[in-house]
């Protein structure tokens, strides 16, 4: 049982920065992966950022080179650094736990979701 507790979400103009913080609690020992996921309206919800415990990254194409995945193993929580944001980047972004690798492996998410932050940009 993990639970996740995400922030940080708001109204940034675009080309601003904006950084989204996910604290976990619970069976944190037992998480494989963590990942950022962005629902937009009419969209599917897809995989933004993700990494592992032995630290792989992976990002989805439209933000590499402008979003940052990180942790810090003493506060237990997770960071999304969003810089040069666009239009385009307004969603709800949720965090997620993942603890099978083979389910990580396959692009699957895992049953720990957290409450879900707004992030609009706009002029």
């Amino acid at each position: 049982q993990v639970q996740l507790v995400e922030s940080g979400g708001g109204l940034v103009q675009p080309g601003g920065s904006l950084t989204l913080s996910c604290a976990a609690s619970g069976s944190i020992f037992s998480i494989y992966a963590m990942g950022w996921y962005r629902a937009a309206p009419g969209k599917q919800r897809e995989l933004v950022a993700a990494m592992t415990n032995t630290d792989t990254t992976k990002y989805v194409d439209s933000v590499k080179g402008r979003f940052t995945i990180s942790r810090d193993n003493a506060k237990n929580t997770v960071y999304l650094q969003m810089n040069s944001l666009k239009p385009e980047d307004t969603a709800v972004y949720y965090c997620n736990a993942q603890r099978s690798p083979i389910l990580y492996l396959r692009g699957i998410s895992g049953d720990s979701w957290g409450q879900g932050t707004q992030v609009t940009v706009s002029s």
